[in-house]
């Protein structure tokens, strides 16, 4: 029965009907709204779309006001525009930010995710914004789908990447989908025609030349008191108004003779980038996007991905692609909770080795460990919560825990041998002589985390919950099962030894 009961805890996490969410979403009690137009976007239009955000916060403040208290769930609003939280200000980006009441002091049971699903609503769409960005959570260190695009070709990242970005688009639960092009300013781009070749002009010598006649050529400098004048010659401000000039502009040739630039050279408007990411001088573009949680599969959604990106290595053979954000991160707390679980199982061996003085009767103590794990699942199917890394973290501590209730029934089993009373009969009393002291040290450890479990609402508990349920619920069903089950294992693990 307790292998049974084993298998199909693992089945039921291997298989995905067991949700499993690596980072879980912990409300804070900061909302935070980041806008991203264009590069060259006036200061005003930013502004505007600020005011707008800012305006639809203080309309949820004044509809979510606490009825026994008056106030409202939301305390302060603070908006800024052209700038990002940096030093250097920026026309093009914005953020509005607003205050929440923390969970144990308010009585209303909105949360700070329904409170900021709400806020986007209430601002609508914002034509013309490369990205808006909402969030209300802490701990959140990189993004929940990331995918890393490297290669040399620019343009075959960009078709892999539009690529990329509607399949995103298939999954439900998946939104602010974007990928990294960051494309700058407006610039001029320019191409020399096979005329130029004849007049011996090059792209340089034409780019000089108009930079110096729009941007201007320093003349000479003037000295006056403690500050440096430079003098620069241009052309007048009606002559560089407009792009239109730029063609009745005259170039001059290697000879000396002047020729309109549109002989020489065509013009076009464009943006480039403002910046350029590389990772071993390769290129890199990175797909982003958020998910919802509560109601999306993310590990389904990492699986299928991984398949899709297969796909999309055969397709592009000059890129490569792989997960990364959370996706990352997630394989390598993996690899560092599998390293722990196995230092754990060989120092409590080790232990259990020394204090038995016998090889075999560990692994008896120790068959109990799995029992705790299907015990810590049942708990989080019991109260609806979903895995996640704290509960790993919580299973891990659990294995250290679950075999005091094992180590004291053996201890008493192998004493009554000692004394002259047969192994059947030792292990058949067991489970009553020593009932009652399993009992109360597990309900005392269950008792010690029930507060914490049930009725702690602060935003720092959120983490702590997940790791209590593991123990808490662990330790519950590996007693259960120590009674039951313990003296039939010692018994088997005679047999082994003794064939």
């Amino acid at each position: 029965m307790a292998l049974v009961a084993v298998a199909i805890g693992v089945s039921s996490v291997a298989s995905g009907h067991m949700r499993f969410v690596f980072f879980p979403r912990v409300d804070s009690e900061v909302a935070r709204g980041s806008l991203a137009m264009p590069e060259g976007t006036p200061f005003a239009v930013t502004q505007e779309y600020v005011r707008r955000m800012s305006a639809a916060a203080e309309r949820l403040r004044q509809r979510h006001v606490d009825p026994e208290s008056g106030e409202s769930v939301i305390r302060h609003v603070l908006a800024t525009a052209g700038s990002a939280g940096s030093d250097r200000g920026q026309s093009h980006l914005g953020r509005v930010m607003f205050e929440i009441v923390s969970p144990e002091d308010r009585s209303s049971t909105i949360t700070s995710a329904e409170l900021v699903r709400e806020w986007r609503q209430e601002i609508g769409p914002l034509p013309g914004a490369k990205e808006v960005n909402f969030r209300a959570e802490i701990g959140r260190s990189s993004n929940p789908i990331e995918l890393r695009l490297a290669g040399h070709d620019l343009e075959a990242l960009r078709r892999v990447s539009e690529r990329l970005k509607l399949r995103l688009a298939d999954y439900p639960g998946v939104f602010d989908i974007t990928d990294s092009f960051d494309a700058g300013k407006l610039e001029v781009r320019m191409r020399l025609k096979p005329e130029a070749e004849t007049l011996d002009l090059d792209l340089q010598s034409l780019a000089s030349q108009v930079r110096e006649g729009f941007f201007g050529a320093e003349a000479q400098r003037i000295q006056r008191g403690r500050d440096d004048l430079r003098v620069m010659v241009r052309y007048a401000d009606e002559e560089r108004s407009s792009l239109g000039y730029l063609e009745d502009m005259r170039v001059r040739t290697a000879s000396g003779d002047e020729v309109p630039f549109a002989v020489v050279a065509d013009v076009e408007l464009g943006r480039g980038f403002s910046t350029i990411q590389r990772i071993d001088r390769r290129r890199t573009v990175n797909v982003i996007a958020d998910v919802n949680k509560d109601t999306a599969d993310v590990t389904a959604i990492y699986a299928d991905l991984a398949r899709v990106l297969e796909e999309v290595e055969r397709d592009e053979p000059t890129v490569s692609a792989s997960l990364a954000g959370e996706a990352e991160e997630q394989a390598d707390s993996f690899g560092g909770l599998f390293a722990g679980l196995l230092l754990v199982l060989c120092v409590t061996y080790a232990l259990l080795a020394v204090a038995f003085r016998s090889y075999a009767q560990p692994l008896a103590v120790m068959c109990v460990i799995p029992t705790g794990w299907v015990g810590a699942l049942l708990g989080h199917v019991i109260l609806g919560m979903t895995l996640s890394i704290f509960s790993l973290m919580g299973m891990l501590a659990l294995t250290g825990v679950v075999v005091n209730d094992s180590l004291v029934m053996v201890e008493f089993i192998n004493r009554r041998r000692r004394e002259g009373v047969p192994l059947f009969e030792a292990a058949r009393i067991s489970g009553v002589a020593r009932f009652r002291p399993i009992l109360l040290t597990s309900l005392t450890t269950v008792a010690g985390l029930v507060p914490l479990i049930f009725f702690e609402r602060s935003t720092q508990a959120q983490f702590l919950i997940p790791m209590a349920v593991s123990l808490a619920f662990g330790v519950l069903f590996a007693t259960c099962v120590t009674l039951l089950v313990l003296p039939v294992a010692v018994l088997l693990l005679e047999d082994a030894v003794r064939f």
